[in-house]
């Protein structure tokens, strides 16, 4: 080699280790997982390396094997399924024809976000290291199983992954340990600037109009739905507000199947947006447009121009429970020494139990604690606006019609989720408040919504049996599974229904009565509240122990659980294979296998919430 190339070489190399790139990569289905990249990115940042932060869907994937230093944060949903912002590129990434050492050059980590109390906990980010170790990766350090069960939440695991990840790239990149980082109270520069416009000039309501031509709603364009009617369906003396609800979709070209769900974004309470106004003393009414720092894209749900009030309503989330990164954001603006102080209290890692008792516990809002720190929210300049809070994530709602008995019309069942806790103000939930606020009686009411496959897959063979399990709002899949059903002629349909009392919260239950008249349903009812022992759909399963092994060891019966996922499904699941053996004759070890087997055969489905 030449004088000259050698030199050349050395420069290139000294460029390339000078400057590592670090790519995060994320799976992210409500947010946290997105969370948790660009607080690693922010962290690279701090200590000079160049990073990008993108959706792994929003990343090329045949560009991975140029990469050098990548993380793949990721969450898991359903049961084991990637988040809907990953799905391309998890398909990509294990076509068998993908060759054994095409990433061989990449250095790589996984971090998963999970949830112990689903049966898959972090499955997607277990399989994602397998298959990375396959295809050739070294991987840094082992993968991360973040767990929202522990008592401090996801960074009792994600804190120690990530120091020990930085532990690794200084290893990788010795010169690292000679770069003098950016303070930890140092403000980084906003990912957005805001351009506000002169009073006077074009008008923008027309642009925060929901587009309505486009093949099929999605994401980015929802359709228009006008509501129909929300009806109380539980008793005025009943302590739980449930509303059935009915969108008109004419037009939209929306199809569905029992078991899907449809997602819609709600918007925050007015009063909530008129206070956060005030407190950073913006003006609802200006209009501005946003210009990125950097190579960012521009939110596609953000018009431009755009107003302070349609940002503030529709899109920053300022009524979630923050995390810690908000803290981490906000203690950099913050001049005063008390809130300083209590602000990178929260924001360490020794701080974590004080912050869980301050805002995860009692359910205070983003909101709330900009009120509980006044002068460093007086600080706050509206260009960090977007990097301190938040997208308002869409909502699912199990649909509960069927196309066939309600044309051209969508229905859910809603919790309207109000409770106490220590703080003064009852908590609610975003979504199924704002969808209660809304009275079509007043006025038409018109609601951004769009549908997605559900993980309920129903038999299409007539003469499969099907048992139902989903007491409360679970029922809802269940109601549009059985119109569809019965439609369709099948009539080997059982449903197991528990509530608290049969004259407060029974739903549906005429829709019930007149299916069993027409021989198309059997009905097994738990009213928990109704005597003395409390009765729930696990006791009437184990009651039906016969039954159900006729239908499932001799008529090859399919079985489905929806609800809310605390005991109520392992209950179930004990109920059945209880069944399996008393009726069936199984020992313990025999019917947890025909448990697993049928789910494997996708015979036992189950769809559950916390």
């Amino acid at each position: 080699m030449s004088k000259t190339c050698r030199v050349s070489l050395l420069v290139f190399l000294s460029a390339v280790m000078s400057n590592p790139a670090l790519l995060v990569l994320y799976g992210s289905q409500t947010g946290t997982a997105q969370d948790t990249a660009q607080r690693l990115a922010r962290q690279a940042r701090r200590r000079r390396l160049q990073v990008r932060a993108s959706p792994l869907d929003g990343y090329n994937v045949a560009d991975l094997i140029s990469e050098s230093l990548v993380v793949f944060v990721c969450s898991t949903t359903g049961q084991g399924d990637p988040p809907d912002n990953m799905k391309n590129f998890w398909r990509f990434l294990f076509k068998k024809s993908l060759p054994v050492g095409s990433l061989s050059r990449l250095d790589c980590a996984v971090l998963g976000l999970g949830d112990s109390s689903y049966p898959k906990f972090n499955f997607v980010a277990k399989k994602l290291h397998k298959r990375l170790l396959q295809l050739g990766a070294c991987v840094l350090l082992p993968v991360g199983l973040a767990d929202d069960q522990h008592d401090l939440g996801a960074d009792a695991v994600i804190d120690p992954w990530l120091a020990s990840f930085w532990e690794k790239v200084s290893a990788l990149y010795p010169y690292l340990s000679d770069v003098i980082p950016l303070r930890d109270d140092e403000p980084l520069p906003p990912t957005y600037t805001f351009h506000f416009l002169d009073a006077v000039g074009e008008k923008t309501e027309d642009r925060l109009r929901i587009p309505t031509e486009q093949s099929v709603p999605s994401p980015t364009h929802p359709f228009p739905a006008r509501m129909v009617f929300s009806r109380r369906v539980t008793e005025p003396s009943h302590f739980q507000d449930i509303r059935h609800i009915e969108f008109d979709i004419t037009g939209s070209n929306i199809e569905f199947a029992a078991g899907d769900v449809v997602m819609m974004r709600p918007c925050n309470a007015p009063e909530d947006v008129q206070q956060f106004c005030q407190l950073l003393r913006l003006d609802p009414e200006a209009r501005f447009t946003l210009r990125p720092t950097d190579n960012a894209a521009v939110p596609a749900r953000l018009p431009q121009p755009c107003t302070v009030r349609h940002l503030v309503e529709s899109y920053l989330d300022i009524a979630a429970v923050p995390r810690r990164s908000f803290f981490e954001l906000l203690s950099t603006f913050a001049t005063n020494e008390l809130e300083r102080e209590k602000l990178a209290e929260f924001s360490s890692a020794e701080g974590q139990d004080e912050l869980h008792s301050y805002c995860n516990r009692p359910r205070r809002t983003a909101l709330e604690v900009l009120a509980d720190f006044p002068h460093t929210t007086a600080e706050l300049t509206v260009d960090h606006l977007l990097d301190l809070f938040p997208e308002i994530q869409p909502r699912s709602f199990s649909i509960a019609s069927s196309l066939q008995a309600h044309p051209d019309r969508i229905q859910v069942l809603v919790a309207v989720v109000r409770y106490k806790t220590k703080l003064y103000k009852p908590r609610k939930g975003l979504c199924s408040t704002w969808l209660a606020s809304l009275d079509p009686a007043q006025g038409e009411v018109l609601v951004p919504l769009w549908v997605k496959k559900g993980s309920l897959k129903f038999p299409t063979e007539e003469e499969t049996p099907v048992i139902m399990v989903g007491p409360g709002t679970g029922v809802a899949p269940f109601r549009s599974a059985l119109q569809e059903r019965t439609a369709d002629g099948k009539t080997a349909n059982v449903l197991f229904f528990g509530c608290r009392s049969e004259s407060k919260d029974f739903y549906f239950r005429s829709e019930w009565e007149e299916m069993m008249k027409a021989g198309c349903l059997r009905l097994f009812t738990a009213f928990s509240r109704d005597q003395e022992e409390k009765v729930y759909v696990q006791h009437r399963v184990r009651e039906s122990g016969e039954l159900l092994w006729d239908l499932i060891a001799n008529k090859n019966a399919c079985f489905y659980i929806a609800g809310n996922a605390k005991q109520m499904p392992a209950g179930v699941c004990d109920a059945l294979k209880e069944a399996f053996q008393e009726a069936g004759g199984a020992s313990a070890e025999e019917a947890e296998q025909m448990l697993a087997a049928m789910e494997k055969t996708g015979r036992f489905q189950s769809e559950t919430w916390s």
